[in-house]
């Protein structure tokens, strides 16, 4: 069993050091009647089935699945919703941390968050000073309401 901890960050993109190597994330999600995910990703030229589970705080159940490229493409058109999550991630380091940073696109366009998984949900980490606020249980920045309500519209 797979479990996720990640705390999610609003940051100041102007402090944060010079951005490399980053990678394309298309995702959309299938509908479910309770609070599991179902997640379609492409990462570059890479696909991922992912199923989370409800958030614990910031923990949750999280199985994630390599799928042929093709099958992900003709799931993200035929049964995800309508739109679709696009953005670029980069990898930071940081005080023996990996941060995720998004940079979003489409519909989301504008929002930036960063994101760091730890070990345990009381991991002592630091904070780089480019993080303003923390938003980890503010569900408008999960990614699957980010389908439903993107940022344009808040």
């Amino acid at each position: 069993m797979g479990i996720e901890i990640e705390r999610k960050f609003i940051i100041d993109i102007n402090k944060l050091p010079p951005l490399t190597n980053g990678y394309t994330i298309k995702q959309g999600y299938i509908q479910t009647e309770d609070y599991t995910t179902v997640r379609v990703r492409i990462r570059n030229k890479d696909a991922f089935l992912t199923i989370k589970g409800k958030n614990r705080g910031a923990s949750r159940l999280e199985f994630e699945y390599p799928i042929p490229l093709q099958d992900a493409n003709d799931m993200l058109e035929a049964l995800c919703q309508s739109s679709l999550v696009e953005k670029t991630r980069y990898l930071v380091k940081y005080e023996g941390h990996i941060w995720e940073v998004d940079i979003f696109e489409g519909r989301n366009k504008g929002l930036i968050v960063a994101e760091v998984e730890l070990d345990s949900e009381d991991e002592a980490f630091k904070l780089p000073n480019w993080v303003t606020k923390e938003v980890t249980d503010d569900i408008r920045y999960f990614n699957s309401n980010l389908v439903k309500h993107p940022y344009c519209d808040w």
